[in-house]
Formats: structure tokens, C-alpha cells, sequence
């Protein structure tokens, strides 16, 4: 059923009423983002599910295949692409080698070469809990019978789909999301996502741009439920990616109440945990709170992937006090195992408390916020609208004023333009996002490979600027609202969410950035002509 409804699937174009008229089942099954259904072609060597997996990719996998064909190199391909659309940490890998090739890392005994207690070997479960103990602020010591180790928060995702949910059940998550949770859920427990849709919009109870609200959540599982669709689990992604954001405790405990009302687990991933690079913000764990509101249903993920900056090092982690779950997932642990003498590595890496703390998150903190910083001064100058946060590798972008049409046929052309241009981004079709024309931009990178990336996609943006105006020159004079609402109605330009923010808070740069945005996005000049006057 699933390869008949891919292979007579249509474009992926259309609004954001398009998307949400279409009955949750069709939505949930739209791979348009993962394959182009008329290139299709079932393999008579493959089964139904081999031929799905097959063809179970998109622009991030067409980009990441690019990339792989063609790296930058400073030397030897200094015409290469430079990959801003996967998520890594380039920062501090002068640092991560250093340590991970100290002594105390080179341990080969007989236990490690041996098959392990498949939730991973004691010692490092041990480990595990003192560190999540330690970071996540919890307000008493966690257990290490609670801790499975896994060689990747993917797998995680995959465990956890297929233990809670059965074949053809559903999984709420808010979009705009980290895709590659789609593929991890779906490939091999066939568990669908329920999304919960954001909106750069301010409406309602909302206070920023894509806020992640109880009333989104409460109508995503209502119409998913009105349509006989059964929903097991809630994910959340703290902090979010890819818009950055960090929720309250307050925010936390709503979710978490609405989850324990409508009995649905709670799959947290706060895989960015110590990947808050300012101190004006302040990370909350789910693990740190007094009271889980359903502590049987509340499981949490992290990984060393994302904050030691070692994503070639495949190391997850769940803590979960259900016994139940727990067992579960251990027994698909034989497939996803991490092998001992990584087991080894990783516990060392985390018992290291004062190299962490004193080395390692001061250094990875100030580059990251280097970085971060240039990035967005860079866009502040080509006047385009972002969202302002400190977590994570990544700026969410608003370039839907280089969008004539506004669909996402348009968002995957500007995005293959970019690529063409040698610099990978990350459209939003891939995080599922219901407005064309937002990308996500990885800025945990080097200065050289910033700076060139940055130059490339200001040639490709001045470009399609020009193009845009050339073609309103041609057409005949319009009225100022064509169909398309300026992106300053939208989105808050270089927003930032702080508990206690305040309308003077904004700097002399930022509201420089605003006017000279305001200015790029106005046909004022265009209409109003000296001709004209005269």
C-alpha cells in the first residue's frame, strides 16, 4: 500500500493549506521529501519494505552524496563544496584528538573484547549516570540499571519507535524537526510522525516566532484520533533543532502534563545539552526537574555526538525508569551495539569532570559563539530575517523574500542554486516545515570555511535579488500586496527569546539590520521612479 500510494504521488508544491487540508494518513506516508516518485523503480530483488528503504531519501541525502563527491579542501579542492547543511561540530577537533589519544584512553583488555551486558558494560553505565547526574542537575543521584548504551541517538529513536508502538501507529513530534527522525522511526518499526505545525507567525498565546505550544499539541492529536490514527508517544527536542530554541521548566512541565493526560510517552532528546554557548540562556533537562509529572513514560536521550564534537563516534544514551522499556530496548541492543573498547574511550571521556569543565566546554563554548556571531552579522548585512538563539550549530534563515511563487518546488530550486554554487544548506522541506523558504544554516565551522560559504551564498541571494527585480520591471505595476507577505510581518528580525526581554534590549546593529531589510524588501524605488515624479 505504501509503495503504490509513493509511486503515484505528485510535486510536493502547494501552501500550507494544501498541506494541512490532506488527510493525516496521506501526509504521513509523503515521502516527496526522501524520493522523487517518478524516478521510481521497484527492484524485482527487493521486498516491499527493501524497495521503501531504497528509495528513502531526498535533497539532504542528494546534497550529502554531493558533498562526499566533491569536499572542499583548502589545498587540494579549494573549488570543493563547503557543507553548512550537516550538522557538526568543526570546532574543536584540535582539542577532542588531544585528549582521546592520552593513555589512559588505550585500555585492551579480555572483558572489552568479549560480548558485553548487552545494555552496555557496567562500568560505563556507571559513568553515564554520574555525568547526566552532574549536567542535567538532577535532584538525586541517578541509577545506572536505568542507563542503555547505544551506538547512536538514531538507533535510540529506532528502539524506542518500535517498543512503544506498533506497525501503523503514530508518534507526535512539532515541525519544523530534525528529519532524519522520520527515517529512524519509519524504516524499521513502520511508526509514523503526527505533526504539530509551527508557525513564524505570533499569534495567539505565542511570543515567538515557531513557539511550541499545549493548544498545537492538543489539535495535531485530536485530528489525528478524529481520523482513527493512534498515537502512543510525543517527541521533544530540547534544545530544538533546527530553530535553536530552549524551553522553560514551565514549557517543559506543560508538555509533559499534556503528555501524562492523554497517556502518551515522552521521548526527550537533549542531545545539544551542553551546546549552549551563552550565558544569557539557561538549558533545563527534563532529568533536573523536581517531579516528573509520568516518570514510568518519560525517556531521555543524549549522545557525545553533538557536544564533544566526535559524531564519527557512534555513542548514545537512554535513561528510563521503566523497567519494561528498558528491557526492550536492550534486546534490539544486539543490533546497535557500541564495541568495548569505545565503551572504554567514551567512559574516561566523561569521568573527566575538570578537563570538561576547565578545558574543554570553555573553549567549545567561545567558538561557537565566534562563529555563531559572524554568521549572523553576515546575514544582519544582507538584511535577511533570523531566528536569534544560543544552542546548538545552527541559524534558522527566512529567505522567502527570494521566493517568487512561495512553494516548495521553488525552496528545493533556490536550495539546488546554492549547491550549484558549491555551499550544501539545509532546506526546510527537509525539517517538515509548513512555510517554504526557511533554511537552516550550520555555522560550527571554521573561520576560512565560514567566510568562503558566506561569500557564495551572498553571490547567490544578490543574484536572485536582481532576477526578481528584472522580472517585476517587466510586469505591469502591481498593488503592494501581491499574495506574499513581507518576511518582517512574519518574523522577528534577529529574535531573541529571553525569559526577561525587553523592548530597549535591542542594539544599534540590530535595528540597522531591520532598516536596511526593510529597505532590500520595498518597491518603493521601483514604482516611484523620477520619470514618474516629473
Amino acid at each position: 500500500q505504501a509503495l503504490s500510494e509513493i509511486a503515484g504521488m505528485g510535486g510536493g508544491g502547494g501552501d500550507l493549506r494544501e498541506m494541512r487540508a490532506r488527510p493525516l494518513g496521506e501526509r504521513r506516508v509523503d515521502l516527496h521529501g526522501f524520493c522523487n516518485p517518478s524516478d521510481f523503480q521497484r527492484s524485482p530483488y527487493l521486498s516491499a519494505r527493501g524497495n521503501i528503504a531504497n528509495i528513502f531519501r531526498g535533497s539532504t541525502e542528494e546534497g550529502y552524496k554531493a558533498y562526499h563527491a566533491d569536499k572542499y579542501d583548502e589545498d587540494k579542492n579549494p573549488n570543493g563544496i563547503i557543507n553548512f547543511g550537516t550538522s557538526e561540530n568543526k570546532l574543536c577537533f584540535d582539542l577532542m584528538s588531544k585528549r582521546l589519544t592520552q593513555t589512559d584512553m588505550n585500555l585492551m583488555e579480555p572483558p572489552l573484547l568479549q560480548y558485553p551486558d548487552w545494555k552496555g558494560h557496567m562500568f560505563l553505565r556507571e559513568e553515564v549516570a554520574r555525568f547526566l547526574t552532574y549536567y542535567c542537575k538532577a535532584p538525586a543521584p541517578l541509577k545506572a540499571e536505568n542507563v542503555i548504551v547505544l551506538n547512536g541517538c538514531g538507533s535510540l529513536f529506532s528502539a524506542l519507535a518500535t517498543v512503544l508502538c506498533d506497525p501503523g501507529e503514530a508518534v507526535l513530534i512539532a515541525t519544523p524537526f530534525y528529519g532524519g527522525i522520520t527515517q529512524s522511526v519509519f524504516l524499521y518499526g513502520n511508526v509514523k510522525l503526527v505533526y504539530a505545525y509551527l508557525d513564524s507567525k505570533i499569534t495567539g498565546t505565542s511570543t515567538r516566532p515557531f513557539q511550541l505550544t499545549v493548544e498545537k499539541l492538543e489539535k495535531a492529536l485530536q485530528d489525528a484520533r478524529a481520523e482513527g490514527v493512534t498515537v502512543r508517544a510525543l517527541i521533544l527536542l530540547n534544545p530544538q533543532n533546527p530553530l535553536g530554541d530552549i524551553y522553560s521548566l514551565s514549557e517543559l512541565r506543560d508538555y509533559l502534563e499534556f503528555a501524562k493526560r492523554h497517556e502518551l510517552h515522552v521521548i526527550v532528546d537533549e542531545i545539544y545539552m551542553l551546546s549552549v554557548f551563552d550565558e544569557s540562556a539557561t538549558f533545563h533537562s527534563v532529568l533536573g526537574m523536581d517531579r516528573l509529572p509520568d516518570p514510568q513514560r518519560t525517556h531521555v536521550m543524549w549522545g557525545i555526538s553533538k557536544d564533544f564534537a566526535v559524531s564519527g563516534i557512534r555513542f548514545g544514551t537512554l535513561y528510563t525508569e521503566n523497567e519494561d522499556v528498558a528491557n526492550a530496548v536492550a534486546s534490539l541492543c544486539y543490533f546497535h551495539g557500541v564495541c568495548g573498547p569505545v565503551q572504554h574511550k567514551v567512559a574516561q571521556l566523561l569521568r573527566d569532570r575538570d578537563w570538561i569543565n576547565q578545558v574543554y566546554l570553555r573553549a567549545n563554548h567561545a567558538r561557537l559563539k565566534a562563529a555563531h556571531t559572524y554568521v549572523t552579522d553576515e546575514l544582519k548585512t544582507l538584511g535577511v530575517p533570523f531566528l536569534n538563539r544560543n544552542a546548538g550549530f545552527f541559524v534558522w534563515i527566512d529567505f522567502r523574500k527570494y521566493l517568487k511563487t512561495g512553494t516548495f518546488e521553488e525552496e528545493l530550486l533556490l536550495w539546488r542554486r546554492f549547491l550549484d554554487n558549491k555551499v550544501l544548506l539545509s532546506c526546510g522541506k527537509a525539517f517538515e516545515c509548513s512555510e517554504p523558504g526557511w533554511f537552516r544554516i550550520i555555522f560550527a565551522d571554521k573561520t576560512h570555511r565560514l567566510q568562503l560559504g558566506m561569500q557564495r551564498i551572498r553571490k547567490v541571494l544578490e543574484e536572485r535579488e536582481q532576477e526578481i527585480l528584472a522580472e517585476e520591471k517587466e510586469r505591469p505595476c502591481q498593488s503592494d500586496q501581491d499574495g506574499k507577505a513581507d518576511s518582517t510581518d512574519e518574523v522577528i528580525f534577529v529574535s531573541r527569546h529571553e525569559e526577561s526581554a525587553s523592548a530597549g534590549s535591542s542594539n544599534l546593529g540590530d535595528l540597522i539590520g531591520l532598516l536596511q531589510q526593510q529597505m532590500r524588501s520595498s518597491d518603493w524605488l521601483q514604482k516611484n521612479t523620477a520619470e514618474q515624479f516629473a
